[in-house]
C-alpha cells in the first residue's frame, strides 16, 4: 500500500478533516510515514510580521496550529514528520511531492465558492492538477 503519504495541512477544520482521512489509510501499513506539510505563504507574512512581537512567537503561532493534528498520528501510533515551508502553498506542495518520493497526497477542499475558485484557483484543484502520484481531496 502506501509508504509515504504527504498531508497538506493548514491547521484548519479542514485541514483536520484531511488528516483524519490519512490516519485510516496509514493504519492500513505499519510502515507508512506520513509528512505533514505547513506551507508558510509569503504574501500573508508580510502583513502578519508587521503586527507579530517577534519572528520567533510568528513561527511558534504557526507551528502551533499544526499540533493537533500531529497529536492526531501520535495517538494511533503513525510515524509522522513535520515540515515548515516559506512559499506559495500550491507550488511548494507540488514540488515537495513531485520531489519527495510520495505516494498520495492527502489535503482538504477550503470550499471556495465558484467564483473565487474561478478566478484564483483552489490549492487543491492546482495540486491535484500537478503531482505525479495519486491525490485526494477531503471536504
Amino acid at each position: 500500500m502506501y509508504q509515504h503519504i504527504l498531508l497538506a495541512a493548514d491547521g484548519s477544520e479542514n485541514a483536520f478533516r484531511a488528516a483524519k482521512e490519512a490516519v485510516k489509510i496509514a493504519k492500513i501499513n505499519p510502515e507508512t510515514m506520513v509528512t505533514i506539510i505547513f506551507v508558510i505563504d509569503m504574501v500573508k507574512v508580510k502583513t502578519e510580521v508587521l503586527h507579530a512581537s517577534s519572528n520567533e512567537g510568528l513561527y511558534m503561532e504557526r507551528r502551533q496550529k499544526i499540533v493537533p493534528i500531529e497529536q492526531l498520528f501520535q495517538d494511533e501510533q503513525i510515524k509522522c514528520k513535520v515540515e515548515m515551508i516559506h512559499g506559495s502553498p500550491a507550488p511548494e506542495i507540488i514540488k515537495y511531492a513531485n520531489t519527495q518520493n510520495i505516494d498520495l497526497v492527502v489535503i482538504g477542499s477550503r470550499g471556495l465558492n465558484s467564483l473565487q475558485e474561478m478566478v484564483l484557483g483552489s490549492v487543491s484543484h492546482k495540486v491535484m492538477k500537478r503531482v505525479q502520484c495519486p491525490a485526494m481531496i477531503v471536504k
